[in-house]
């Protein structure tokens, strides 16, 4: 390895493009910090190139098709909607070319430095970047490594490209499945299962654990589930894939309840796991767990000089904004400047199946299992006016707070949104529960109406008394 002029040295090199690493360029670079940002998977990394924002553009493509097919409901008429997939898939990547582009012409206006290759850090801070089998040597003051997620496989389910695809495939797919076999019933495989459906493809989704969305308060995704059925999605929880036959058909899951399911296709959603081939020898990885590397609250790793962000980071949410935070609190302690580090409780999920949710802070489950006494209010959004315009009532709000002595509502300790366009409305129970705000503080701010966010509203003034439309 050769040796790098001390003197020519940046002050920070980037490991990984995407949302935490491009993230940490830019608030370097604004700092006044010199940045090399390596990245070899396309700049946006799996959010932009391979995740939320091609999943997202799938997503309100099956909106359109769902709005035209029901736009007879509004006096319009107009011929059955029919799809073509691959001018979908064109304009998808369209849109993520255009966005990268965008991205690229920003960090260069910030002065940062793009090398497109592979990144990998040595000890004593050392990072070569291969460029097309040209290597160079870097020896930074500090290395921020974001080199991310990949989808996770499953023993039993071996990935082809073809009939069983993972998440990377599903987003690839050139032409629509008549039916389809969804395993994970997480967020993306949740997300994967309602834009299928909407398009008319027959899904069935299946989750080992006892119930689909398992991170959301259970009153949330009993609403998913129980849409999901009526919309003919089949849900099948608390069961394990045993393994697959491939036929000129499709593919047979066998399951462990002795079922089998049968579909043209079989898509892969259970989850993610970390990126560390780039990696020096002797930093201390989570073992016991997800393999990720273990950070500090100030996203400190065990090598002096060197940073993690982003779904590297052990026992952290793998969500491109908590990415972005990781990011500004690196590079503000590298810097001499620290900031609070991430509170996970406060972190904001939204997740764009149909019905949308979002929620920040607490489940009532998790809220039990600490031992919290709380007080907690639930309301259906049916009888929300904007809700009923836009013809799409299933949902609900739920509002968890710490119980005053008195037995009264106190601090806002979670907020639970689910339906339509849910993810939009997070803002205020954000603010709420991060700022630790009460109920009666809340309760005071008026709601637009007719809006979806007065269901929001309305269900702190239940808490508080003095609810008007519900009790």
């Amino acid at each position: 390895m050769a040796t790098p002029d001390p003197s020519a040295q940046p002050d920070f090199v980037v490991i990984g493009g995407g949302p935490a690493g491009y993230g940490a360029a830019l608030t370097a670079a604004n700092a006044g910090a010199s940045v090399v940002l390596v990245d070899a998977g396309g700049l946006g990394g799996t959010c932009l190139q391979r995740g939320c924002i091609p999943a997202k553009y799938f997503l309100e493509a099956a909106s359109v098709f769902r709005s035209v097919s029901h736009a007879a409901t509004f006096g319009i008429t107009t011929s059955a909607p029919g799809i073509d997939f691959s001018v979908t898939q064109k304009n998808k990547a369209t849109l993520v070319g255009s966005i990268a582009t965008g991205l690229g012409k920003l960090l260069k206006l910030r002065g940062v430095r793009v090398l497109n290759g592979r990144g990998t850090l040595h000890a004593d801070r050392m990072v070569t970047v291969d460029v097309d089998g040209a290597v160079t040597t870097f020896a930074p003051r500090f290395v921020i490594l974001a080199t991310g997620s990949r989808p996770r496989a499953l023993d039993a389910l071996p990935v082809d490209g073809a009939v069983v695809v993972d998440s990377d495939g599903f987003l690839n797919l050139e032409r629509l499945p008549s039916s389809a076999i969804v395993v994970g019933g997480g967020a993306i495989g949740c997300e994967f299962a309602s834009m299928l459906s909407d398009l008319g493809v027959s899904v069935h989704l299946v989750e080992g654990l006892d119930r689909i969305l398992a991170g959301c308060d259970g009153d949330v995704s009993k609403v998913v589930h129980r849409s999901f059925t009526k919309r003919g999605i089949a849900v099948t929880t608390g069961v394990q894939v045993l393994g697959r036959t491939l036929s000129p058909d499709g593919a047979t899951v066998e399951l462990s309840s002795g079922a089998t399911i049968t579909a043209d296709l079989v898509v892969v959603a259970v989850g993610r796991e970390p990126v560390t081939t780039a990696l020096a020898e002797g930093l201390e990885l989570d073992h016991a767990g997800s393999g990720a590397l273990i950070a500090t609250e100030q996203q400190m790793t065990s090598m002096p000089g060197v940073y993690a962000v982003g779904d590297l980071v052990a026992g952290r949410p793998q969500l491109a904004h908590v990415g972005f935070a990781e990011a500004q609190i690196a590079v503000g302690h590298a810097l001499g400047s620290p900031l609070p580090p991430l509170d996970v409780d406060g972190v904001p999920w939204a997740i764009y199946c149909r019905p949308e949710v979002a929620f920040v802070g607490l489940t009532e489950e998790e809220a039990t299992r600490r031992g919290l006494s709380i007080v907690t209010k639930r309301e259906p959004i049916g009888g929300n006016s904007r809700a009923q315009i836009i013809g799409e009532t299933e949902g609900l709000v739920k509002v968890i707070c710490a119980a005053e002595p008195d037995g009264t509502a106190g601090a806002i300790l979670g907020v639970h949104l689910v339906g339509p366009w849910a993810t939009e409305q997070l803002g205020h129970g954000e603010l709420a529960v991060n700022l630790g705000l009460d109920v009666e503080a809340v309760a005071r701010f008026i709601q637009p109406h007719p809006s979806l966010t007065e269901q929001y509203g309305e269900t702190l003034l239940a808490l508080s008394g003095r609810g008007m439309h519900v009790r």
